[in-house]
């Protein structure tokens, strides 16, 4: 009885780790979708870029990154993160990530559009 407790203890407890670092991993995907699904109603509401992108990152899980994609037509939002939790030491981190389309509202494509080109000039000018 002491040789089967001692092989199946620490097989349960392999068993648990895993079963916790996938609820980690699920809950962050989670916190994604939510994050990219709050970003792209922003967008398509027509708020300002760095609304958008505050709204998003406000619901993402900690370091995540936002990416915003803005058009006349459709407003996309990608969140993506690395997870590792604080207890699993030595694990791999797991990338997860979610994105969140929606369709811009009427009588805000034109300033979305602008607000993209202002956006696209800003980027070209750097080095």
């Amino acid at each position: 009885m002491t040789a089967e407790t001692a092989v199946a203890l620490p097989s349960l407890a392999l068993v648990l780790g895993a079963a916790l670092w996938a609820i980690t991993a699920v809950g962050a995907h989670l916190e994604c979708v939510d994050a990219a699904r709050a970003g792209a109603r922003a967008a398509a509401r027509g708020e300002a870029l760095e609304a958008v992108r505050q709204a998003a990152g406000s619901a993402a899980p900690p370091g995540a990154a936002v990416s915003v994609t803005l058009d006349a037509r459709q407003s996309r939002v990608t969140i993506t993160a690395s997870i590792r939790p604080s207890w699993a030491i030595g694990m791999p981190p797991v990338r997860v990530g979610a994105s969140a389309v929606s369709a811009t509202e009427w009588g805000v494509e034109a300033a979305v559009t602008k607000e993209a080109q202002a956006s696209a000039d800003g980027l070209a000018g750097r080095p």
